[in-house]
C-alpha cells in the first residue's frame, strides 16, 4: 500500500530541525516520544510556523491546541477541526492527521498555494506522539515556500 503522505526524500532545512528535534526526544526504544517531552519554545525562531493538535479517538477526532497568530491562532485554538473554518496553510489537515495516527509515523503534505487563500506556497509536517497509551497528540510544522 502507498502511504498518502509519504516524506520527500529530502525535507527543507526547518522543517528537517522539527523532524529532528522530535526524533531527539525519543526515550530509549521508543518510536515516537511523549506528547509532554515536547516544548514548541525549544525552537523559538520556529515558533510562529509550529502548532499542536490534540488527538481523540472513538472517534477520531482532532482538537486545534496551540495554533500560531499569524494562522489565526487566536480564532481556531481549541476549537475541533471540523467546527473550524480551516483554508491556507491548513488545507487536507484532517486527511493528514488522520494519516499520521494511522501509520504512527512522520507525514508529509505540499501545496503550491493555488487554493482560494492565495497566499503561497508551504510544506507541513506532521509528528505523532505519545500519551495517555495512544498517539495523544500531533506536533505539525509549515514551511513557507
Amino acid at each position: 500500500m502507498t502511504h498518502p503522505f509519504p516524506l520527500p526524500p529530502h525535507l527543507s532545512p526547518d522543517l528537517a530541525r522539527v523532524r529532528d528535534y522530535w526524533q531527539g526526544l525519543l526515550r530509549g526504544g521508543a518510536d515516537m516520544p511523549f506528547w509532554d517531552d515536547a516544548k514548541l519554545t525549544d525552537l523559538p525562531d520556529l515558533s510562529e510556523r509550529l502548532f499542536l493538535l490534540d488527538v481523540f479517538d472513538q472517534p477520531e477526532r482532532f482538537r486545534l491546541n496551540t495554533v500560531p497568530d499569524a494562522f489565526s491562532g487566536a480564532s481556531l485554538a481549541g476549537k475541533f477541526i471540523e467546527h473550524a473554518d480551516l483554508d491556507w496553510p491548513f488545507e487536507f489537515l484532517r486527511s493528514q492527521a488522520s494519516a499520521t495516527v494511522e501509520c504512527a509515523a512522520p507525514t508529509w503534505f505540499h501545496s503550491a498555494g493555488e487554493g482560494a487563500a492565495h497566499r503561497g506556497a508551504y510544506s507541513r509536517l506532521m509528528l505523532p506522539m505519545w500519551g495517555e497509551g495512544r498517539i495523544g497528540m500531533l506536533l505539525g510544522a509549515v514551511d513557507l515556500e
